[in-house]
């Protein structure tokens, strides 16, 4: 992309911060009416898409034409819901026909959000909302002037819960991650992880395990995480002898593992709560137990991995001291300590998030450290970012929208989920399998957040009249909407880290699958065990916790094909058999799991000769 001119670069800036400003205005005195409100979010990300991202790369005067009439057409499309929106309130929505005006500024509006979508993320989404449109038209489900009034004259298409979303939270906290990740809080995360995990077994990719967690939960983008952590983790551990696959995968699955951590779990966890109608910390607590099992299997994964081939930690001399870290860098954490405090407050998530933003600044130069590396050219490029971040966030949140609209008018979504009904006869676990395999194909290519708001509309229902607790619904959609960013064909996570590591994607493939197996398998168990999402006793809840981790555990180890030493086959078939019983909750299972598991052990005591031979044979 050219770089803009001064006069261009200045008027973005500006529309920038008039961005800012607005929807810190929202927070502190309230938001206004909903035309206005999401009108105003939409009109000024439009805007800001047509002047950041141009048609192509080298701009023509042709093509700065184009991009003008856009500009225009965006500000006067939506200029005419807010002017008169009064009159669109009093109308019969879906019952008095668009007028010709309305008709034409709605195709429109449509045009503008599907384009500005193809242009910040890619031809995918908008392909998908094109597609539902084609079908409601050709087959009659709507009329033309139906969309529109859907899409335009209410609030229950592009103007929906998705944007609403996006234009109340998301923009505060998309915003908050990248400007605490350009003032150095991803760097805390890395020198912490490094002190606590860089001298152990493994101890690049614990590294990069526990920073992505940490730093994935901020920025709630894969890909955005693996280019900021994994530019360091990743050649980290191919210096240290990790396969290039596995270093890459290692970087991938944990990046793509933070969208579901608490505390923050990226921008789909608030549309998940607006969905569900339930407050932020209620997602939060359902998703905690699920959190622990996948990064407690990665982890274990990777101590395994690292036993099998004989690889140790890092040099004592590139390990900081845990007490120096917290001592120069450890006050960076603040910002997340207001944001808990506001939410547990009771305070909503914009208010937290706006005083999150507000406590990067003077949480920076607080210490000496952290003060010497502040610039303000710091400062305003993670403001630049985070609008830019922002704005892409905004215009999948309006393109899903059309799809919504068109689901849910069209009688498509209730027509899926009888498909879905027929198909499975009735049984959860067949409809929880197409549900499963439904959600990675709609979230390939797309980001997380439309991709678990498409499911919302076509998938949920279905699993909810089967009997699903909402919450556990909600939860699998969202888990299969993340895991897509690391499923093969389409897996824009492994791109990202094999750009950095090299390495080939069905090698890499593979590893990730290994690493992200537990990924897949957490949606089942916390369905059929609603104890994992905190419904239930403490007992209830604590013992199936424990089940879980150690089911997960010996699934690792099985896979990875060591536990106290290199696995025989025998050993490894036992372990991986010894795990899914404990993964299925029950304690008949459980029991005789922790029998296989000790079976296994007892195998290994009994034959440790063999070790260093297996090692020869399998270590790269």
């Amino acid at each position: 992309m050219t770089a803009p001119a001064p006069w261009l670069r200045g008027i973005t800036l500006a529309l920038m911060a008039g961005m800012i400003a607005f929807h810190f205005y929202v927070v502190l005195f309230g938001a206004p009416q909903p035309f206005t409100f999401r009108g105003t979010h939409l009109a000024l990300a439009l805007v800001l898409v047509f002047a950041l991202f141009p048609q192509r790369r080298r701009q023509s005067r042709l093509a700065d034409g184009l991009d003008a009439c856009f500009i225009a057409g965006s500000l006067a499309t939506v200029g005419y819901l807010i002017v008169n929106q009064e009159a669109l309130y009093m109308r019969f929505q879906f019952v008095t026909p668009p007028e010709p005006a309305q008709f034409w500024l709605g195709w429109g509006l449509i045009f503008l959000v599907l384009e500005g979508c193809r242009r910040t993320l890619g031809p995918a989404l908008p392909l998908t909302a094109l597609a539902f449109v084609a079908y409601a038209l050709v087959t009659g489900q709507l009329t033309a002037g139906y969309i529109v009034d859907v899409n335009y004259l209410t609030t229950e298409g592009i103007f929906g819960i998705p944007l609403n979303v996006s234009a109340t939270f998301l923009f505060l906290f998309v915003l908050f991650g990248a400007l605490a990740e350009r003032l150095g809080t991803g760097r805390f995360f890395i020198e912490f992880s490094t002190a606590i995990a860089g001298r152990t077994t493994g101890g690049p990719a614990k590294v990069a395990s526990l920073s992505s967690a940490f730093f994935g939960s901020i920025s709630g983008s894969a890909v955005a995480n693996i280019m900021t952590t994994g530019s360091y983790t990743i050649p980290l551990m191919k210096r240290l002898g990790y396969r290039r696959a596995f270093a890459g995968s290692v970087e991938a699955v944990a990046s793509t593992g933070g969208q579901i951590m608490p505390p923050v779990m990226g921008a789909a966890a608030f549309v998940m709560a607006e969905m569900m109608g339930v407050s932020y910390l209620n997602v939060m607590l359902i998703a905690l137990i699920p959190a622990t099992l996948f990064f407690v299997s990665v982890f274990v994964a990777i101590h395994f991995e690292a036993k099998r081939q004989g690889l140790s930690g890092l040099p004592e001399s590139q390990i900081p001291q845990v007490w120096t870290v917290l001592r120069e860098r450890g006050h960076q954490i603040i910002p997340l300590v207001v944001i808990m405090g506001t939410l547990f407050a009771g305070y909503s998530p914009a208010y937290a998030a706006f005083y999150g933003i507000l406590s990067i600044l003077p949480t920076t130069l607080l210490r000496k450290r952290t003060r010497a590396e502040f610039s303000f050219a710091l400062l305003l490029e993670g403001l630049e970012n985070g609008v830019r971040n922002a704005v892409q966030v905004a215009m999948a949140c309006a393109c899903a929208g059309i799809v919504v609209g068109v689901i849910i008018h069209s009688g498509l979504g209730l027509e899926f989920s009888s498909f879905i009904r027929g198909i499975s006869q009735d049984s959860m676990l067949v409809a929880l399998i197409l549900t499963a395999v439904a959600g990675i194909v709609i979230g390939m290519g797309l980001p997380t957040t439309p991709a678990y708001i498409l499911q919302t509309a076509l998938l949920i229902p279905a699993l909810v009249r089967l009997g699903t607790p909402l919450e556990a619904a909600h939860l699998f959609a969202l888990y299969y909407a993340i895991m897509s960013t690391i499923t093969p064909p389409v897996a824009i996570g492994l791109f990202a880290a094999n750009a950095i590591s090299g390495a080939k994607l069905w090698e890499a493939s593979i590893a990730a699958a290994k690493l992200g197996l537990t990924g897949y398998i957490v949606p089942f168990m916390f369905v059929y065990s609603p104890a994992l999402i905190m419904q239930g006793t403490f007992e209830e809840i604590l013992f199936a916790s424990a089940s879980a981790i150690a089911g997960v555990t010996f699934l690792s180890s099985g896979l990875h094909g060591y536990l106290t030493r290199h696995l025989k086959m025998p050993e490894r078939c036992l372990l991986i058999a010894a795990a899914f019983l404990l993964i299925y909750q029950g304690l008949v299972t459980d029991m005789i799991g922790l029998a296989l598991a000790a079976l296994a052990f007892v195998l290994q005591r009994r034959n440790p000769a063999a070790m260093e031979a297996s090692m020869t044979l399998e270590r790269p």
